[in-house]
């Protein structure tokens, strides 16, 4: 506890500290209290629209790589499930993305992604889909989606794993039952494999989601402070480092907190809600 409370207990407490004062960089050692001026002044945070637009970027972002990584890590998990010479090397092999640093693969694909040297927009060129270039990263209208399937490439190997070890605790009798009664695959994909590791998989996308609400790195590296595809996380950053203003920075990432506080309690309660039989 002791240990908790000086890495994350006292951050915390400063940054709401701080978030009650007029703080600068510039100055920090001298500053004043403004109560709640950061939060429902009228220069605070909850009035500014662009922190609005940064809270729905980041729910968006979040709902869509969430639910795009779930699919596609139930898909590959139940692949790598099969029983293979190569099952190995290929769970290996999957784990490659999840591996690479967030930086590096971000950066990796704003060149791959680029408008006139990528190599994306060259084959694709080359195969007839597109006629010209598309600037991926600095076109508002591709900017997000690019980003989401640059998340989307990161992180399904980790939803794979996590739904991969759900997937080894299914007990094999069940399915030698159902193969013996003439199951359908689909009913016993329903019926046994997904509410036996539905909380396992509720478990992944409360990780997974928590971490998609703090997105700062992807985002950043590519797209800078597009207002197309700003989050909650860049706007924090923009306020503290870009602006200097530590009072204002502060209040949003304690919004960006108790967002995320929010969000991990609305996940548990449903997750621990009882189950409906299926007629």
């Amino acid at each position: 506890m002791l240990v908790l409370a000086a890495v994350a207990g006292w951050p915390l407490a400063r940054t709401i500290a701080f978030s009650l004062t007029d703080a600068k960089l510039s100055a920090l050692g001298s500053h004043r209290f403004v109560g709640l001026a950061n939060y429902i002044g009228p220069h605070g945070v909850l009035w500014d629209p662009q922190w609005w637009g940064a809270v729905g970027n980041t729910l968006v972002f979040t709902g869509a790589s969430v639910a795009l990584e779930t699919l596609l890590g139930l898909g590959i998990a139940m692949l790598l499930d099969h029983p293979s010479r190569l099952r190995a090397l290929l769970r290996a092999a999957v784990l490659v993305p999840w591996a690479i640093p967030t930086v590096v693969s971000a950066r990796m694909w704003s060149w791959m992604l680029h408008d006139q040297f990528g190599v994306i927009n060259h084959a694709l060129m080359a195969v007839g889909l597109i006629q010209e270039p598309l600037a991926w990263t600095a076109d508002a209208q591709l900017s997000f989606i690019t980003i989401v399937l640059v998340d989307v490439w990161k992180t399904t190997p980790f939803m794979a794993l996590l739904i991969l070890a759900a997937l080894q605790t299914v007990p094999g009798d069940c399915y030698e039952a159902a193969q013996v009664d003439g199951v359908p695959p689909w009913y016993v994909f329903t019926r046994i494999t997904l509410p036996i590791i539905a909380p396992s998989v509720a478990v992944a996308v409360v990780f997974r989601a928590l971490d998609a609400l703090r997105v700062f790195d992807v985002i950043y590296v590519m797209t800078s402070n597009s207002r197309a595809t700003r989050s909650m996380s860049v706007y924090v950053r923009e306020q503290l480092v870009d602006f200097q203003l530590v009072g204002t920075g502060s209040a949003a990432a304690t919004l960006l907190f108790f967002t995320i506080a929010a969000v991990t309690i609305a996940f548990m309660a449903v997750s621990r809600a009882p189950l409906k039989d299926v007629p």
